[in-house]
C-alpha cells in the first residue's frame, strides 16, 4: 500500500481537494459528514442540498459499521421511531397504494417501466429510486419528472425542522451517539425515504412505485406494511458485505418485502435464490408468480417497442407489465388487458403469472419509457457515448451484449478509422478484476480510469458531493482498476498492440496518474483526477456539445495521452462505453447534458 500511496502523490497534490473532503472532530465521531450544516440556513435549493449533504455518514464511520453491525430488525424499528417524529404513522403509507420494488440488477429499470406503464392509463404518479446522477431531486419524481428546486426545498425545510424539534433519545442503530443519544437527523437516505413519503401525500398521487435501496428485509423502504404489489428483478453478487456471499442469502434479504396476502412477482431466477425465494413467501402465506417471458405477452400480437435498450431489458418490461397489471387489477381498473389462457401452470413449483394481451396504454408506456444512464446512447458527431451504470457481473454482461451489438449495427453505416474507448469506475466492495475481465471483449484501443469526481474541486456542485470516501481512496482505487487492466491486456494483447510507454515525465505539471514499471503492456490506459479532464482527452474538442473553456494544464503530458490525442483527433468515429457505477454515469451525464443541471 505504501509503494501504491508513493506512485498516487503527484495526482493528491493536483486534485487540491478542499478542507470539506476530510473528516474529522464531532462530525467523525457522530459518524456524520464533517462538514456543518449552516447555522442559517437559506431558502434556496443548493442550501438544501448542501445541509442533505451533512447527513452523508462519512467513510470511517461506515467502515466501523461494518466492523460492529447492530441488529438489522433495530434499524427498521428506527426508521418507524424517525416516520413518527416526521409527522406520520406507518398506517399513513397504506394510502400511498405502493408498488414495491426489490432486486440486483434491472429493479430502477423496471420501476421505470411500471411508473411509465401507469402513467399512460392518466394516473397521477409518485416514483422514488436511488441513486441520483445529476441532482438529487431526481430521486423524488411525480408523474415521471424530478420535484421541482422549489417543491423540493420547501418539503425539504419542513421534514428538517420537524425532526430537529421531535429528536429523542433511542436505542441502538446508526441515529444514535455514543451517549446513546439520537443524533440530529436519519442519515441521508434515510431522510430522503422519509421525505418522499410526505411529497407523495401531500402531492395526493393515485399510486407510489418505491425502489429498495439495498437488500429488502431491512431496507430503510421496507416499513412499508401493505404494497398493493412487490417485484422482484434479477438477483446476483453485489452489496456483500451487507447482504451475504452468496445469491442464495442475498435472495433472503430481497424476500424480505413479502407481505402476508400482497402478490408478489419474480423474474426467473437460478434454482438457488428461486427457492429461497419461493420458501420465503410460503413462511408468510404470499402468493409468488413467476413471469412468463415477454414473447409469450406478444405471440399473436405486433412485437412490443421498449424504450429502454438491450436485450435484457426484456425481463424487466415483463415484470413491470406484470406489477401493472396485477395494481389496476387490485383498483378494479377496467383496462387490464384480455387473457390469452385461462389455465393457470407451474414451472420450478411456481405458479405462473398470467399470459395476456397488453393493451395500447401498456404497449404506449412501454415504447416511451426513458431511464437516464440505463442503456443509453447519445451521438454526438464523431463520438457516440454508451452510457450504462452497470456495477454488478451479470448487468456488465448484459451492458457488454448491448454495446457490442450496437456496435455491429454502426459498423454497417460508417466507413474509416473506428477507435474505442471505455471509461470506467466502480465503487463499493465488487470484485473489479472480474467486471473488468467482462469488458475485455469489447477490444477497446483505450482504457481510461478517474473517480467519480465531475471537477478536481467540486465545491461548487453540492449535487455531486460524496463523503461516504475519501479523495485519497477513490484514487487509489483507480490505480487499482489500472493494474487489474494492465494484468488482463498483458494476457491477451500482441507486443505489437500494446507497446510499453516511454518513461513519464516527472513532477507534479501531469494531470495523469499513469506509471508503469518498464515490463508492463497496459500502455494505453489512462488515470485522470477528475471526469471533466477524462471527456476532455476522449473528446478531444470534437463533441459540440461538451465545449470546456480550455484544456488543464498538463492533459498530454504523458506519452500514450498526446499519442492517443492524434489518434481521437484523427478518427472517422470514436465509441466511449462509460461504465461500472452510476455515479460516474451522473457524472458524466451532467458535463454531456447541462440541460440536466438546470
Amino acid at each position: 500500500m505504501s509503494r501504491a500511496r508513493a506512485r498516487l502523490h503527484p495526482a493528491l497534490f493536483l486534485a487540491a481537494v478542499s478542507a470539506r473532503w476530510t473528516t474529522t472532530g464531532v462530525g467523525t465521531e457522530r459518524g456524520l459528514s464533517a462538514r456543518p450544516a449552516p447555522q442559517e440556513p437559506g431558502m434556496e435549493y443548493q442550501d438544501a442540498v448542501r445541509t442533505l449533504n451533512t447527513l452523508q455518514t462519512n467513510a470511517s464511520y461506515l467502515d466501523q459499521v461494518k466492523r460492529q453491525r447492530g441488529d438489522p430488525q433495530t434499524q427498521l424499528e428506527a426508521m418507524v421511531l424517525y416516520l413518527a417524529q416526521s409527522g406520520l404513522q406507518v398506517e399513513d403509507l397504506d394510502k400511498l397504494n405502493i408498488i414495491h420494488v426489490t432486486g440486483t440488477k434491472g429493479k430502477g429499470s423496471t420501476c421505470a417501466f411500471t411508473e411509465r406503464i401507469l402513467r399512460s392509463y392518466g394516473l397521477k404518479t409518485g416514483f422514488f429510486s436511488s441513486p441520483h446522477l445529476v441532482q438529487v431531486r431526481e430521486r423524488i419524481r411525480i408523474n415521471g419528472q424530478p420535484i421541482s428546486p422549489e417543491l423540493f426545498t420547501k418539503h425539504f425545510w419542513h421534514l428538517y425542522h420537524r425532526l430537529e424539534k421531535t429528536k429523542v433519545p433511542h436505542a441502538g442503530g446508526l441515529g444514535v451517539d455514543r451517549d446513546g443519544s439520537c443524533v440530529s437527523m436519519p442519515a441521508y437516505f434515510r431522510f430522503l425515504t422519509l421525505m418522499a413519503f410526505h411529497v407523495f401525500l401531500q402531492e395526493k398521487v393515485d399510486l407510489a412505485v418505491v425502489e429498495v435501496g439495498i437488500g429488502g428485509a431491512y431496507d430503510c423502504t421496507n416499513i412499508i406494511r401493505k404494497p398493493v404489489v412487490c417485484g422482484v428483478s434479477s438477483l446476483g453478487i453485489d452489496h456483500t458485505s451487507l447482504l451475504g456471499d452468496t445469491v442464495e442469502k442475498i435472495a433472503w434479504q430481497k424476500g424480505g418485502i413479502f407481505k402476508c396476502g400482497v402478490p408478489a412477482y419474480t423474474v426467473l431466477q437460478p434454482d438457488g435464490p428461486l427457492a429461497v425465494l419461493r420458501d420465503r413467501a410460503q413462511q408468510i402465506s404470499c402468493p409468488l408468480y413467476l413471469c412468463p417471458p415477454l414473447e409469450a405477452l406478444e405471440e399473436g400480437g405486433p412485437p412490443l417497442t421498449l424504450g429502454l435498450e438491450g436485450e435484457h431489458q426484456r425481463s424487466n418490461a415483463a415484470l413491470a407489465l406484470q406489477l401493472a397489471r396485477c395494481w389496476l387489477q387490485r383498483q378494479n381498473h377496467p383496462g387490464i388487458g384480455e387473457l390469452k389462457t385461462s389455465r393457470s401452470s407451474l414451472l420450478r413449483q411456481l405458479p405462473l403469472a398470467p399470459v395476456f394481451q397488453p393493451t395500447s396504454h401498456m404497449r404506449h408506456g412501454l415504447r416511451d419509457t426513458e431511464w437516464l444512464g440505463r442503456t443509453q446512447v447519445l451521438r454526438r458527431g464523431p463520438l457516440t457515448w454508451y452510457l450504462d451504470g452497470a456495477h454488478t457481473a451479470s448487468s456488465v454482461q448484459a451492458c457488454v451484449r448491448w454495446f457490442r451489438q450496437a456496435l455491429q449495427r454502426r459498423q454497417r453505416l460508417s466507413s474509416g478509422q473506428e477507435v474505442r474507448v471505455l471509461l470506467f469506475n466502480a465503487t463499493g466492495d465488487r470484485d473489479r478484476a472480474a467486471l473488468l475481465k467482462l469488458l475485455q471483449p469489447c477490444q477497446f484501443d483505450y482504457a481510461v480510469f478517474c473517480p467519480n469526481l465531475t471537477e478536481v474541486s467540486p465545491t461548487d456542485n453540492a449535487d455531486q458531493q460524496n463523503f461516504t470516501v475519501t479523495l485519497d481512496q477513490m484514487l487509489l482505487r483507480c490505480l487499482e482498476h489500472q493494474q487489474h487492466w494492465g494484468n488482463l491486456t498483458e494476457k491477451q494483447a500482441s507486443p505489437d498492440l500494446w507497446r510499453p510507454p516511454n518513461p513519464e515525465p516527472s513532477g507534479p505539471t501531469s494531470l495523469l496518474l499513469a506509471p508503469h514499471p518498464p515490463h508492463s503492456h497496459s500502455a494505453s490506459s489512462l488515470i485522470f483526477s477528475c471526469i471533466s479532464h477524462a471527456l476532455q482527452w476522449i473528446s478531444q474538442g470534437r463533441d459540440p456539445v461538451f465545449q470546456p473553456p480550455c484544456s488543464p494544464r498538463g492533459l498530454l503530458t504523458h506519452p500514450v495521452a498526446g499519442s492517443g490525442a492524434s489518434v481521437l483527433r484523427e478518427a472517422a468515429a470514436i465509441h466511449v462505453l462509460v461504465t461500472g457505477s452510476l455515479h460516474l454515469v451522473g457524472g458524466v451525464l451532467k458535463l454531456l447534458e447541462p440541460s440536466l443541471s438546470q
